[in-house]
């Protein structure tokens, strides 16, 4: 059985601007073992995406399609249900550990928290397997610090310290939405590193949130473009990477630095990066048709009103775009 099968998932939200779709019709599977990227501008959807299947939307939230985890749907479930399943078979590492930790209580409290809720663990076992899990995520002298407090540890070592409190219970899913924000490069390579290890050493499913075309390609298999809520393009990392079918994926390539090098005398030659024109439009703006109408330099009169089907490259690669062609 699949581990993680959603389709045509849709989260429709009330904002103070007026109704608003904030994801339209994803649909992806998810085994164990198994490696997804989310890539996407800030607004597209991805964060939503992570929020609807942890079950963290807003209480004016409304999400209709299938979210099901080893066959049990999610999709609409009750707190009671979600709250089993949260924490438990599916962790989150979120963008902002201080806001994700809790400033008063101790980080072997709270690592060890979620054991005592999913797994009845007394506490001097939950804090004995809290103590082996920050030794695991690489937190110095773990067992001198089980009592401290956040703000007492670095920026990279409290992240470390959300994913020992994500994989706590052995959940099958872990969702790291921009696990590296605000780090600095090294600390950032460490932490992934750590994920990467830690996921083929469990055997979970990873889905992985970034706006980093370069932190995807090193660590996932698939990916999913997104942009105003829709997937544009899903392919393996490879397919997308090569292809780029669809013009937002090309924009998103061709705004991406890279470093140039050049074995010519002479002075070097500063480019500016090309840039997607215009922002990403308000939810309750988008229009009807293709997100992406809007910004797109091939756009057609039609394109903002009628909604491009999925067109399939190959087996494992799709883009929505009237101007791609089944190859």
């Amino acid at each position: 059985m699949t581990l993680l099968d959603v389709s045509d998932l849709r989260v429709h939200l009330q904002t103070p601007a007026g109704p608003a779709d904030a994801v339209r019709g994803i649909s992806f599977t998810l085994e164990r073992g198994e490696t997804l990227g989310l890539v996407g501008e800030s607004g597209c959807g991805k964060s939503m995406t992570a929020m609807a299947l942890m079950g963290l939307l807003p209480e004016s939230a409304r999400t209709s399609g299938s979210i099901k985890l080893h066959g049990t749907e999610l999709c609409g479930a009750r707190d009671s249900l979600m709250r089993t399943i949260r924490g438990d078979r599916i962790g989150m590492i979120f963008q902002e550990p201080m806001t994700a930790l809790n400033p008063l209580h101790t980080v072997g409290h709270q690592v060890a928290e979620p054991l005592r809720i999913h797994k009845g663990m007394h506490r001097e076992a939950a804090r004995k397997e809290a103590l082996r899990l920050l030794d695991r995520v690489g937190i110095p002298d773990a067992a001198k610090r089980l009592d401290a407090y956040p703000h007492q540890f670095s920026g990279g070592q409290r992240q470390r310290i959300t994913i020992a409190m994500a994989l706590a219970c052995g959940p099958d899913v872990l969702i790291a939405d921009e696990p590296t924000t605000a780090l600095d490069v090294t600390v950032a390579g460490q932490i992934l590193q750590l994920i990467r290890e830690l996921v083929q050493e469990r055997g979970m499913g990873l889905i992985l949130i970034s706006h980093d075309l370069g932190m995807i390609a090193q660590n996932v298999g698939r990916m999913m473009v997104m942009y105003g809520g829709t997937v544009v393009e899903h392919g393996t990392t490879r397919e997308v990477f090569m292809g780029r079918a669809h013009p937002y994926t090309q924009g998103l390539f061709a705004s991406r630095p890279s470093l140039l090098t050049s074995h010519q005398a002479g002075p070097v030659v500063r480019q500016r990066l090309p840039a997607i024109p215009g922002s990403v439009p308000e939810l309750h703006r988008l229009p009807p048709g293709c997100p992406f109408a809007g910004r797109c330099a091939m756009a057609l009169d039609n394109c903002a009103s009628h909604a491009p089907t999925p067109v399939q490259l190959s087996t494992t690669h799709s883009a929505r775009c009237v101007w791609v062609k089944p190859t």
